[in-house]
């Protein structure tokens, strides 16, 4: 896996992936940047909201279980210094289908934080991960 990271100007960059993706990543104007794009520390909390949901959503597919939604609200803490890494990250799953069993959610969940998601598992190395869930039946 490779990507590439091109400072545009001020402290504006486009990240270009490997698979031929783009992103837009700036600051805040207090610290020289336009606001046009998300922080680098909000992209690593994206990406481990995601690969996270990528796990859950195939795992209660794979258990024939009839899910219409899900989504993964991640929080997280930063320390009060320099580096700014985070303390704390919280992943909070909604997740909405038709006869869904907690037991197959709750299941799905515990695979992805402690098997599946290397993204969580290897930031829970150096930061405390907690996983929480809720079931919407339609």
């Amino acid at each position: 896996m490779q990507v590439t990271v091109k400072w545009v100007d001020g402290v504006m960059f486009v990240g270009e992936t490997g698979s031929g993706h783009a992103v837009v990543m700036d600051g805040p104007p207090d610290h020289g940047g336009r606001n046009i794009g998300m922080r680098p520390m909000e992209m690593l909390l994206l990406g481990v909201g995601g690969c996270s949901s990528f796990d859950v959503v195939q795992i209660l597919q794979k258990g024939r279980n009839n899910i219409v939604n899900c989504v993964a609200e991640v929080t997280a803490e930063r320390v009060d210094a320099i580096p700014s890494v985070f303390s704390k990250i919280h992943l909070h799953f909604i997740v909405t289908g038709h006869n869904l069993k907690a037991s197959a959610v709750e299941r799905a969940v515990k695979l992805s934080a402690e098997k599946y998601c290397s993204a969580s598992i290897m930031l829970s190395k150096a930061v405390e991960i907690t996983h929480d869930f809720e079931v919407i039946e339609v």
